[in-house]
């Protein structure tokens, strides 16, 4: 049915009960229902056509049954939500209209109805790609900006460390860093993405975690005078290894931990006496407390997009009925960039 019509077939992807281990493929499915292209009349919403869907590590948290966690468990048997850019097809929202261009979070479908229109974002600049804003323009571009340079508060010359420094915020953190004169190194698990990080995104050296037997040993080889700022993607061992390489007063950035997601019993850190003996600062952070500077991040990185002086690489996965595989392929690590999923070209 076209859109306008009132009702129409709406695919989503259901997530079939909470997982343990490694997600897999079939912990979700496709399934096909029918949905309202208006507004209840009296509501506060918008109704959108979902374009890109946004893959991203946190969403393996959802997947488990959490109480008082950061941001709620996925319900079994609804569909998935995540960050997306979408179309406005119907709004009752003042601040949105139909035809307007928003991103945000929304359903792991092909139409959704968003009850909390406050929190989306319209898209004012439209000569980038929209799928720019489930990235480097979205909310993992603001994770960086707001972990690197508000958390880590650097220093032109610093000596900088970011693990999983390919993927959609890694990336983005060695090139600010390097843009302010700091000297970069970025580990990644493929040869590919260690390509990747030195031909591409410009860090001095990369390495391939997986073939380093010592982390600690390899941290030294590469900053044999220490770590000032360590951006944390990954925990775990890394994160061990990175402690006793950081030097005195040294900060380090916790954005995520993905080496933990999927165990049942997470890893112990065993190191934490260096942050009382080398007067380190270990801070977490989430970006929804930075989202007030996300114009003030916008007027920063649209001209370095445009001048080409930040280059962002997405991995783009066709269709839908790719968004399982797409996601589980974050935690083997098959993605190189920025996992996007194309529901529907604007």
């Amino acid at each position: 049915m076209a859109e306008g019509e009132g009702v129409t077939c709406n695919k989503q992807i259901i997530l079939r009960d909470y997982v343990s281990g490694f997600p897999k493929e079939s912990d979700m499915l496709v399934r096909s229902g029918s949905m309202g292209l208006k507004v209840a009349e009296g509501s506060n919403g918008v109704v959108v056509k979902n374009l890109y869907l946004s893959c991203d590590p946190y969403m393996r948290i959802r997947m488990r049954q959490l109480k008082d966690n950061y941001v709620p468990s996925f319900t079994p048997g609804s569909p998935i939500t995540g960050h997306g850019v979408a179309k406005v097809l119907d709004s009752t929202y003042p601040n949105f209209k139909k035809g307007d261009l928003v991103w945000g979070k929304t359903g792991w479908e092909e139409y959704s109805l968003i009850t909390e229109p406050e929190a989306l974002f319209k898209i004012q600049n439209t000569d980038v790609p929209l799928s720019y804003y489930t990235g480097i323009l979205g909310m993992p571009g603001m994770t960086a900006y707001a972990g690197f340079y508000k958390v880590c508060s650097p220093k032109k010359g610093e000596y900088v460390f970011v693990s999983a420094a390919s993927g959609a915020v890694g990336q983005l953190v060695g090139q600010f860093a390097k843009l302010l004169g700091c000297y970069v190194v970025g580990s990644a698990g493929t040869k590919e993405k260690v390509d990747l990080l030195k031909n591409k995104f410009g860090f001095d050296e990369a390495f391939n975690y997986k073939e380093e037997p010592d982390l600690s040993a390899a941290l030294k080889r590469y900053f044999p005078e220490g770590i000032d700022i360590y951006f944390e993607n990954v925990g775990g061992k890394m994160l061990d290894a990175v402690l006793v390489n950081m030097r005195v007063h040294g900060r380090i950035a916790v954005c995520g931990l993905i080496s933990q997601y999927n165990l049942d019993q997470p890893e112990g850190v065993h190191n934490l006496f260096c942050l009382i003996t080398k007067r380190l600062r270990m801070e977490g952070f989430l970006v929804g407390d930075y989202y007030h500077l996300h114009s003030k991040f916008l007027e920063m990185i649209l001209p370095q997009i445009k001048e080409g002086k930040i280059i962002y690489v997405e991995d783009v996965a066709e269709g839908l009925e790719s968004a399982p595989a797409a996601l589980v392929g974050l935690f083997s690590g098959r993605n190189v960039g920025k996992q996007v999923v194309v529901v529907c070209r604007e």
